[in-house]
């Protein structure tokens, strides 16, 4: 039986779970979403064969996730230490990633910061080519990327486009991050559910000790270890105590940040205008 949930809606058909981000106004990454995805975790762990797709996307079709919660960021910290060993926020992705089931985002909306990194720590990523809008702020308000964007975009990217992205803290549309990796493909919106959905039940009428296996091996080759990521939080956070970066952050939130307005729309152009 599936977990209740408090920003998931969660349905069950045919051994694909989908589970819909709906926080409005921002879908930020939250202690609420942060204690659903450790339940989320806890129930695939232990689900058997009841699940083999899991698929995430969003109620809500201009933010599939804005960021981290930049005004309870100790409270996500908090939430994802309930996996215990120290769990951080980018642990609890990396759990989401060695899960034996098969996870996919179905991406419409931006996605950026943290909820970028969740998206990243997805095993496949398909995006609304009219609507999906991805970005990693962080340097541009003076710190690392803290939940394992480094670890993902370096590999996923190669190092010149990852430091682009990374460096210049800018928005990029989902042609563009299709091009570059970030996403596996991007899709007219009309296409990108009925696609989405497809390839998932298709997934899922596979053995699922096949799909884990095969998962098991691609993440030896390709995820970070939790000490790299342990490492990014770390240096966020280290970041995060910066003058310069509270003065960043102050001026963004004097500007509307995590309110439903222009400076979420276009983060961006944001992060240029309060450039020295």
């Amino acid at each position: 039986m599936t977990p209740s949930l408090e920003v998931f809606r969660t349905r069950l058909e045919e051994k694909v779970l989908f589970a819909t981000l709906d926080a409005p106004p921002l879908n930020l990454v939250g202690a609420e979403m942060v204690r659903d995805l450790v339940s989320l975790v806890q129930y695939l762990q232990t689900a058997g064969d009841e699940v083999a797709v899991v698929v995430f996307d969003s109620a809500n079709r201009h933010f599939f996730s804005a960021h981290v919660d930049m005004l309870n960021v100790p409270g996500v910290r908090a939430e994802a230490a309930r996996l215990g060993d120290g769990c951080t926020l980018g642990g609890l992705y990396r759990r989401i990633s060695t899960l034996d089931q098969v996870t996919i985002a179905s991406i419409a909306g931006r996605v950026r910061g943290a909820g970028s990194e969740f998206i990243l720590a997805c095993d496949m990523r398909f995006a609304s080519r009219e609507h999906a809008l991805f970005g990693q702020p962080e340097v541009g308000v003076g710190a690392i990327p803290g939940a394992g964007a480094a670890q993902h975009l370096t590999r996923l990217l190669g190092r010149g486009r990852a430091l682009e992205v990374l460096l210049g803290s800018d928005d990029y549309s989902a042609d563009l991050a299709e091009r570059y990796g970030w996403v596996n493909r991007a899709l007219p919106d009309e296409d990108l559910g009925p696609f989405v959905d497809a390839l998932a039940r298709r997934i899922a009428r596979f053995p699922l000790a096949a799909l884990a296996d095969t998962k098991r091996r691609v993440n030896e080759i390709t995820l970070a270890r939790v000490s790299e990521l342990d490492e990014d939080g770390r240096l966020f956070l280290q970041g995060a105590q910066r003058p310069e970066f509270q003065a960043r952050i102050k001026a963004l939130f004097e500007q509307g940040l995590q309110t439903d307005g222009a400076t979420e729309a276009d983060l961006g152009a944001a992060l240029a205008r309060i450039a020295p």
